[in-house]
Parts: structure tokens; sequence; C-alpha cells
């Protein structure tokens, strides 16, 4: 077996990839693992044959669909590097994997700047405080722009933070060649296949004015931030490079501070200065000195040092199905030391669970180790019951760290086998599948018997039905997509409701008068206790709580799950000796039902934020397509010779639009949505 490396917490980096679907992340990931010879060939996505792409959908597709992970060495330090999907079916990966990283590299489009699922990845790494900077890529292509790709970031995200260049392109589209880093003043270029090999030359004469500018700029910047900088940039005074990298570190460690660098991934510039980045500027385990999170059995906070020495705890934040169907937890580790053979005491599932192996990740190949210590990110075997999300402890200093948000579905669709002799095998896959995948749903319809599954997208259900062919050896006949609809109140409704039984000749008793109002969008189910009985508390009021919460999961119109309601118990009946949790259970779901019906229920549909870039010829095309489908046009921007389109429009208005678009566009014009919010149907 492999053995861990012993280098420490301070020379370890932990960081993701992460853009708008099409931006190059995976041509980058490719460049950064040759330059580091952890691959011998670069593999090209457009080819089917990028290293982290390895699944057959990802290669078929030229997308990645899921997170993978690779270690790499660069500079003596150790990276542990997640490529993360840019589609936004798939954002839970992004989401889980931001949730476990130190630092992150956002790739932009030198095209196109800021993208839709750009300020979606970034505002997922702002709820996790993710330190990160940006590599403005495809500088070669027609109609990049540097400039206007600073603007957008500045536009979009530098509210509260600062946005630094710290390299200048030396030309753009057919005429760019390298780049000019601005802290050592020097004009870095790439000539051949190799994107390693980097001639070093003077700034060229034609650039040196801007180049100075832009290097006042970072000093003006920097001194913003730093006292010592501010005052010898005052005086005149030379500042050593040391400084402003150790001022630009430390700022962007706090996430005060965004540098920006810029380049061509596929034609294989500027891609050392990346690696080199990532050892400067982003943070080490070290850098965040430690993980809080609160005690299983008081709630109080509690602190956990980043040290080998301390106790144990990691954090579980995927589970993938391996080829032969055992399950592989991908956890980061952030205190103490874990050993083969250790047992660990799952604390969000409360059940012990053996490691029986330990495996260093690049993309689904894997290396056995023995041990592995703090700060490292690794897979492991042998967690049965471990998902995403879960807390993971040894000995008697548990700690439950902040769990992984998941999102609910949009869409769904029917699914169910050829042959009825693989229902059971379809049913098992798919509770598996659910498993692996927080976004993704399977359950019998209680109607019609059907099996459906549901999701965050056509693509992300698409993905599921070709994998249960290929991985599971089942063909599925599938329905056609249909969308998720919730219900909500419009009115405000009261109702009372009395369980009174003998059961095995005991009584119980429970009677429960409550309210339901309705919330604004987004407000979720909210529950309130007014009653002021003195005997209802404790676990009569869980009991009557989880009673009416249990009612809004089928809605009174036509079952769907509820949302933007308020439910307030305003009084309870009570007889002593008789009165029982269970009772007040049942009557708060019978007033709660009641209750719902009689206040005006509503359909709601999901509302997608939709991104439209079309040629300005096109124009009058994408507003028509967007009216025509009940949407709301809510900005209009223009990009180079490109216009893009900002509108919210209903999700069963958005089947079969990228083929529409495509007609009317005569092939040219793209788009991209994500989920919004719930509305009420019109």
């Amino acid at each position: 077996m492999a053995q861990p490396k012993s280098h420490s917490a301070s020379n370890v980096r932990n960081f993701g990839i992460m853009a708008h679907i099409d931006a190059g992340k995976t041509t980058l990931t490719e460049r950064l693992l040759f330059i580091t010879k952890r691959i011998h060939r670069m593999g090209e996505v457009h080819e089917g044959m990028a290293t982290m792409d390895w699944m057959p959908q990802e290669q078929e597709r030229g997308i990645t669909i899921t997170s993978a992970v690779t270690t790499l060495q660069w500079l003596k330090h150790d990276f542990h590097l997640i490529d993360t999907p840019g589609h936004v079916d798939f954002t839970i990966e992004v989401e889980r994997s931001l949730r476990v990283l130190d630092g992150v590299i956002t790739v932009l489009d030198g095209v196109a700047g800021v993208e839709p699922q750009t300020e979606t990845v970034w505002r997922q790494a702002d709820k996790f405080e993710v330190p990160r900077f940006v590599f403005v890529n495809k500088l070669d292509r027609m109609g990049a722009s540097f400039e206007r790709c600073l603007q957008s970031l500045r536009d979009r995200f530098g509210t509260g933070r600062s946005i630094l260049p710290l390299q200048l392109p030396i030309g753009e589209e057919s005429a760019h060649r390298g780049i000019i880093d601005l802290l050592r003043m020097q004009a870095l270029y790439w000539d051949g296949e190799d994107p390693a090999e980097t001639r070093v030359e003077p700034v060229p004469d034609s650039l040196a004015e801007a180049a100075a500018a832009a290097r006042n700029r970072i000093v003006e910047t920097l001194a913003d931030h730093d006292d010592a900088v501010a005052e010898a940039y005052l005086e005149g005074r030379r500042i050593p490079n040391e400084t402003l990298v150790a001022v630009i570190r430390r700022e962007t460690v706090a996430n005060r501070l965004v540098p920006v660098l810029c380049g061509s991934a596929l034609r294989n510039r500027g891609i050392p200065p990346v690696l080199d980045a990532i050892v400067a500027y982003l943070p080490s385990p070290d850098d965040i000195q430690v993980v809080k999170g609160v005690s299983p059995e008081t709630g109080e906070p509690v602190e956990r040092r980043l040290l080998s020495s301390e106790p144990f705890c990691a954090l579980a934040f995927k589970v993938q199905l391996m080829e032969d169907g055992r399950r592989m937890t991908y956890v980061r580790i952030y205190s103490g030391r874990l050993r083969v053979g250790d047992t660990v005491h799952n604390i969000s599932q409360d059940c012990d669970e053996k490691v029986s192996r330990i495996f260093v990740m690049h993309a689904n190949q894997r290396t056995r180790i023995d041990a592995v210590d703090c700060g490292n990110i690794v897979g492991i075997l042998g967690l049965k019951k471990t998902t995403t999300g879960d807390s993971l402890s040894l000995g008697d200093s548990p700690i439950v760290l902040e769990r992984i948000s998941g999102k609910e579905p949009v869409i769904y669709q029917a699914v169910e086998p050829m042959t009825s002799a693989d229902k059971e095998k379809l049913d098992e896959t798919l509770d598996k599948l659910a498993e692996e995948d927080p976004t993704f749903r399977s359950h019998e319809d209680r109607e019609t018997g059907e099996r459906l599954i549901a999701g965050m997208g056509e693509l992300h259900l698409e993905i599921v039905v070709d994998r249960l062919k290929r991985q599971f050896g089942l063909e599925t006949r599938v329905g056609k997509p249909q969308v998720v609809y919730r219900e909500t109140i419009t009115a405000a409704a009261q109702a009372t409701s009395e369980f009174d039984r003998v059961h095995e000749d005991k009584r119980i008793y429970g009677k429960v008068s409550l309210q339901v109002e309705p919330l604004p969008r987004g407000s979720g189910i909210q529950f309130r206790n007014l009653c002021t009985s003195p005997n209802f508390n404790g676990d009569f009021l869980r009991a009557a709580m989880e009673g009416a919460l249990e009612s809004t999961k089928s809605g009174p119109l036509e079952g769907h799950t509820m949302d933007d309601l308020a439910v307030t118990i305003s009084d309870v009946g009570w007889v002593d000796g008789v009165s029982a949790p269970i009772a007040y259970r049942i009557a708060a779901a019978e007033a709660a039902g009641r209750a719902c019906r009689e206040a005006r229920p509503a359909r709601m549909e999901p509302i997608m934020e939709v991104e439209i870039s079309v040629p300005d010829e096109f124009l009058g095309n994408a507003i028509s397509s967007i009216n025509e489908r009940k949407g709301k046009i809510e900005r209009m921007v223009e990009q180079g010779e490109y216009r893009v389109v900002a509108a919210r429009v209903p999700l069963r208005a958005m089947f079969g639009y990228s083929k529409d678009l495509r007609t009317r566009t005569q092939g040219r014009g793209t788009f991209s949505m994500k989920f919004s919010h719930y509305d009420i149907l019109q």
C-alpha cells in the first residue's frame, strides 16, 4: 500500500474549479495535470478524452456531470483538486464540493464574461466564504475582451471586495500570444504545444505604458488594504514583490480581494502562473485554523483546530456508486488522523461504521493508503449508512458540522422496466442513485402505481436513464418530462379538530385549534405556537407540530407539497390522565388539512431565470420566443456583437426551447436557465 505524504498542512491546497458551462474549466484542469506530470498526455474535452470527465455520458456530451477529485504536486505542495460541473442541472455537485474546499478558481469565458451559472457558483462560494481568484480563459477567441470581463466582474461582484488584475494579455483574439506578469513586469510567451515551456521576455514597448499603469493600480489598490504599503507608496519608496504578494494572499484569504489572471487553456497559454497563484494566494488548512460546529449533546457551538493532534472529525460530502456496486464515500478530514480499520461514529445517523479502505483519488482511479492526516480529501470504503452531509468522529469528542443543503427537484417523469422481472431491481437501483445524488428523488405514485423519478432538469433525468442502461443493465421506458407543482394558500382560515378514542381499553385524547395564513413567496412552512396551556409543551407540542407539518406534504387540490404558509396553534383541549402526544399529532394534522381546504388553495409552478444570447439581428426573434411563453423580460445588455436577454419564464413553457431557439436564430443563439422560485400558476 502507498503511504501518505508527510507534508505539513501549510503545504496543502484543497481547491476547486468552477464556472459556467463551456468556459473551459475541464480543459484548464487537463493542463494543470499535464504540467504537474499527473498525466502524460492532455485529453481534450471535444475529443471525449478529458481525464476528469471519465463517465461515458461526460465524454459523449463534452460536459462535466459529476465532480471529480484528483491529487497533484507543485513546488513541494500537495494539491487536492475538484473539477465541478458547469451545467445548472448538476449545481449540487458544485455546492457540496465548495462546502469542503478552502479555495476556488473561477474560470470566465473571455468573450462572454460573467454568465448566469458564474453568478450561481459565485454565490455558492460566498455562502461558504470560500476565497477565490479568477482565470479569464479563451482570450484567443473572436470577440474576446479582457477589459470587458474585468468590468463584468466589477459590476456583478465588486461590492465589498476589490477585483485586482495581476496580468494583462499580450494581444486578444487571433493576436493573443501570451501575458504580462504585472508584479515582475515580464512578458511570458508559450510558443509550442507544451504548456510548461515558458519564454520570458521584457515587456513589449507597445504595452509598456499600459503595463506600468496597471501595476501602479495594483499598488494603489493594496495601499487601501495595508498601512505599510500605503506609507511606502505615499513616500515613493520601492515596495518589494514579496510584500505585495503577502498582502494579496492575506486579503484574498480574507475574501476582501479577488486576483485576476488570464490566458487560453486550449492554446496552452498562461497555465504555469495559475499553479503559482494556487500556492501564492489560495489558503492552506493552516490558514483556516478552526472548523466550527455544534455539540450534538448540548447544541452549544464547538470549534476544532485543524491539527492531527486534535480529536478526529470529518465531513462526508459525496457518495458514489463504484463499478462493482460498492459505495465510495468522499470525505474532507478537518482534524485528527484516520487509519484503515478505525471505527468512526456517524453523528448524523447515530451509528458506528468501520473504515475498510482509504484511497487517494485521481478521477475514477484509486491508490490505497494506510492512514491519512487532517487537511486531506480522500475516498473511503466501508461506510454503508453514511450520506451526503454527515459528520464523522472518533472518540468522545463529537462535533456536528454544517450540513450540505439539498435542492428540491423541479421536473419529473415516469419510468418503468421493459420486463416485469426487472421491477424490483429498478426500484433498488433508483434508491441507490438517490443516496448518491441529493437532488434526485424516486417514489411510487400512490394513485397510478407508476415509478416516478424527479430531478433538476431534462438533462439530469436523461443522464439517470442512460446510467440505468449502461451501468446497471436496465432497459426502461420513460414518459414525457413533467413539471413538479406545489400548492399554497391565498387566504387565512381556522379549524379545530378533536381526537378522542379508546385503544386497547385506554382512552387517548387531544384537541387542537389552529390557523393557517399565506406567507410571501420563498418563505417556506413556518410553525408558531400561541397556546398558553401549561401542559402543552415538550412531546405534546412536538407531536402537534409534526402532525401539522405532515399534513402540508399533500395539498388539498392535487396532493402536491404545500409551501409558503404559516401554521399557528391558538388553543388546545386537555384532559388529565388521557391526553397523549399521538392524539395531538392526529388532531393537528386533521385541523391543518381542513384549514388549508378553506384557505383558498392555489397551485404553484416553478419559474426559471432564463438568459439568452443571440446576435443582434435575431434579438426580435428571441424576445418573441419569450413573450410567446408568457415570460417576463427583465433586462437586455450588449455583449460585443451579441445581445443578452434575461427573463423569467415558467418551466412548463421551456420544454423543447433549445430546438425552437436554434430554428429562430439559424443555430447561433444559446440559452441557459436555472430555478428562480415558485409562483402561483396563472
